[in-house]
């Protein structure tokens, strides 16, 4: 944790002060109830610009904001921000909260890319419990597993397992800053996903604090609450204390490469289409992804451009030998390629600064932070080669904006779309994230940069998935559509349609049973963001249905 913070906490606990437009009531009684169970770790929204505590409340706010978008004036602020550093803080800050009837938001990393997890759009009332100290990991090689509090980063994750065991992996995204609360809760892809799945199909078991502060394993949580969780998106089921994982082998060495490809378009075009026909179809040790742009960071000078970046589960004497036969166009030789250990691939592929090593894994304070939009999709056929010299033409005239290909296959065509929540599975060749990033200097131009991504998402239409049109619900895009919970119920079976929107395009056929599972375990909706699960009206219904 970021020392400024470990300083603020012991400063003052930020007492005796109250939010306008808020209940001076509901305030001095969260506060009363967070001191009472012994919550010392939480700061107040400050009454003025001068008081004191000013500074350590934003500390706490801006610390894990990861997308700038959300961190001006103008974004609604939490009434407080607790930090509970251990199980039973945990249950408390969540029974003071509901006690006073203030809307939740949960924090693991910071990365919801609409800040769903410490912003509200509507104006409602809320409180932000920041899991940042409940980021223990607990390695068992006996049975290759491992607790991992909700609040840990992946970075963290990877760090504490190496150390433990030289030869045992997991299989998660690549940066190391993402809190793996909210990863897992959403699937959770990355490298080693075409040969292990994603991480939410390596969890065995968890423990669920639910709106009446019990904490339930995967036994006394019954199994259609354990499905939902893994894969069924974060902040609406209760608050995940932790995780046990399965820890997966990966051999000595392995192999990294990334090679840029600058050129005219019609030779990224070229390169584009011969990949989608290549790295899906990969053996599942071979994980290949593209990244397309006008201005990528790899490239000093303008211009469209691909970077391809490659993992290979052994030595580069094989992946070079494997690139060869079903991509020669890519021209990949031995001197492009490092071996290297599997924690090392790690530092290699998270995006930290030159001269990082493996112990800059546990540091979760992300460095460079950007304002930035993105979109999703799938790809379930080949996009035709006039889509792709389409979509290029596109990037060229924004080089703020670029597209991630990331590839599927593998496994993930042999586990079923019904095995967990997430249900991305067979039939998809590739996702495509699309971004445009810009800084603090350019923030004037937002909507135009926000303009372009939407149009550019639109044109995508004819080459993606339909019926639905889907979406990796970690990459979260509130242009699908939200619930406003200002001016509704916040639950009940109008929502349950209005959410089926965005709901079947993230999860699918598995909406309806997430919503069964979300009746269950929180049927007055205490846990919710946006874009999250409703439950149905028991009222309503009857609980038959459910």
């Amino acid at each position: 944790m970021n020392s400024l913070i470990k300083s603020s906490i012991l400063i003052t606990i930020c007492m005796y002060f109250f939010l306008h437009a808020f209940s001076h009531q509901h305030v001095d009684n969260l506060q009363s109830c967070l001191l009472n169970h012994n919550v010392k770790n939480f700061s107040l929204y400050p009454s003025s610009e001068n008081d004191p505590t000013t500074t350590i409340y934003f500390n706490f706010l801006d610390f894990s904001i990861q997308n700038l978008r959300f961190s001006d004036q103008t974004t609604p602020k939490p009434i407080a921000i607790i930090i509970p550093e251990s199980k039973d803080e945990l249950i408390q800050s969540v029974l003071c909260c509901k006690n006073e009837s203030w809307e939740i938001k949960v924090r693991s990393g910071g990365h919801s890319y609409e800040g769903s997890s410490y912003i509200t759009s509507n104006g409602s009332k809320f409180v932000l419990i920041d899991m940042m100290n409940l980021d223990r990991v607990s390695v068992d090689l006996e049975s290759n597993t491992a607790w991992v509090e909700g609040g840990a980063t992946l970075g963290q994750t990877y760090y504490s397992i190496s150390q433990a065991s030289g030869g045992l992996g997991f299989s998660a995204g690549s940066c190391p800053t993402v809190g793996i609360g909210g990863h897992i809760s959403g699937g959770g892809f990355g490298l080693l996903s075409r040969k292990y799945g994603v991480a939410a199909d390596n969890v065995v078991d968890a423990l669920l604090i639910d709106a009446d502060g019990r904490l339930l394993d995967r036994v006394a949580m019954g199994e259609e609450v354990f499905w939902a969780i893994r894969g069924g998106g974060g902040g609406v089921w209760g608050v995940v204390y932790a995780w046990k994982i399965e820890l997966l082998e990966v051999p000595q060495i392995v192999t990294g490469f990334v090679v840029s490809r600058p050129g005219s378009k019609r030779a990224v075009v070229d390169l584009v289409e011969k990949w989608q026909e290549v790295a899906p179809n990969l053996e599942e040790g071979f994980y290949l992804s593209c990244f397309v742009g006008a201005h990528l960071p790899e490239m000093e000078s303008l211009g469209i451009s691909a970077t391809f970046k490659g993992f290979y589960l052994g030595p580069k004497v094989e992946a070079v030998s494997i690139m060869n036969e079903v991509f020669q166009e890519l021209g990949v030789v031995e001197g492009d390629c490092k071996e290297m250990s599997w924690i090392e691939s790690i530092v290699y592929f998270s995006g930290l600064r030159n001269g990082s090593s493996v112990s800059s894994l546990k540091d979760r304070y992300l460095e460079e932070k950007n304002y930035f939009k993105a979109k999703s999709d799938y790809v379930r056929d080949l996009i035709p080669r006039s889509g792709i010299a389409y979509a290029i033409e596109i990037l060229e005239k924004e080089p703020k904006g670029y597209v991630i290909l990331d590839p599927y296959g593998g496994i993930m065509e042999r586990i079923s779309s019904e095995s967990i929540a997430f249900p991305h599975r067979k039939g998809n060749l590739f996702t495509i994230q699309y971004l445009v990033e810009w800084k603090e200097e350019d923030n004037g131009r937002r909507e135009d940069y926000i303009d372009w991504i939407r149009g550019f998402y639109d044109a995508m239409a004819p080459y993606v998935s339909f019926k639905p049109r889907a979406a990796y619900v970690n990459y979260v895009d509130f242009d699908l559509g939200v619930v406003d919970f200002l001016n509704r119920s916040g639950y009940g079976g109008d929502d349950v349609e209005v959410a089926r929107v965005w709901g079947e395009k993230y999860f699918l056929k598995n909406y309806d049973r997430l919503v069964r599972a979300k009746t269950v375990i929180d049927p007055f909706n205490v846990f919710r963001n946006q874009q999250g699960i409703p439950p149905l009206d028991v009222v309503k219904y009857g609980k038959a249905e459910i």
